[in-house]
């Protein structure tokens, strides 16, 4: 099964170059959202960290942009009719992971978590390890469309990660809870921890329905 390596678009090269596009924001909101987290510990809601704020802000639209255009395309030029329900869930999923990097981007902007210093590497671990389950979850997507025995691959390593993220969030609000922190910050911290957290969480949800795609493309 997934020994399939044929590219969905012989007749389609501009809904091709659309859908890499697309992935390629998952992957660049990824990079940022790491970014933007060693900037906030370090600095705060300081003016790098509202602009790279705005920036993940931008990639989110701009992704935005190139899901209404692909879903349009595959409607009013009938393309790919077999797969089109499915590739439209599969960009409607992605656009979910990116939307998630944006809100808990602005969370932090908003919210201006006092962070104790002893829990920096615990937050930065946590929030690389869902960037990654994002960034494996881009290449995996985009194996669908070109080379489905690629697909399970990295699939398997947003499990493996996105299992890591739910040991270190567990460990980390477990961590909070054991402080003399005020209960309004613990409380705080705890809901910010989920939200990063939930990341990982929803890039694994879409590679179960990427699965699913994928076998049914392969029958």
């Amino acid at each position: 099964m997934f020994h399939i390596k044929v590219s969905l678009f012989s007749h389609t090269r501009e809904l091709e170059h659309k859908i890499d596009q697309f992935h390629n924001k998952l992957l660049e909101v990824a990079m940022n959202f790491k970014k933007a987290v060693r900037i906030f510990l370090n600095e705060r809601r300081s003016d790098g960290y509202r602009k790279i704020s705005k920036q993940i802000r931008n990639i989110e639209h701009e992704a935005d942009r190139l899901r209404r255009e692909i879903e349009a395309d595959l409607y009013s030029q009938n393309l790919i009719p077999d797969l089109r329900a499915d590739v439209l869930h599969l960009v409607e999923n992605v656009d979910k992971v990116i939307n998630k990097f944006d809100e808990v981007t602005h969370d932090f902007y908003i919210e201006r978590p006092d962070i104790p210093e002893k829990f920096h590497n615990a937050f930065l671990s946590l929030c690389d390890l869902s960037s990654d389950c994002a960034e494996n979850l881009a290449i995996a997507s985009r194996a669908f469309f070109r080379d489905l025995s690629s697909v399970r691959d990295y699939s398997q390593k947003v499990y493996l990660i996105e299992n890591e993220s739910d040991t270190g969030s567990a460990h980390l609000r477990n961590a909070i809870f054991d402080t003399d922190l005020p209960l309004a910050n613990k409380l705080q911290l705890n809901l910010l921890v989920r939200e990063v957290a939930d990341i990982a969480d929803i890039a694994e949800d879409c590679v179960d329905e990427l699965l699913i795609f994928t076998i049914k493309r392969d029958i």
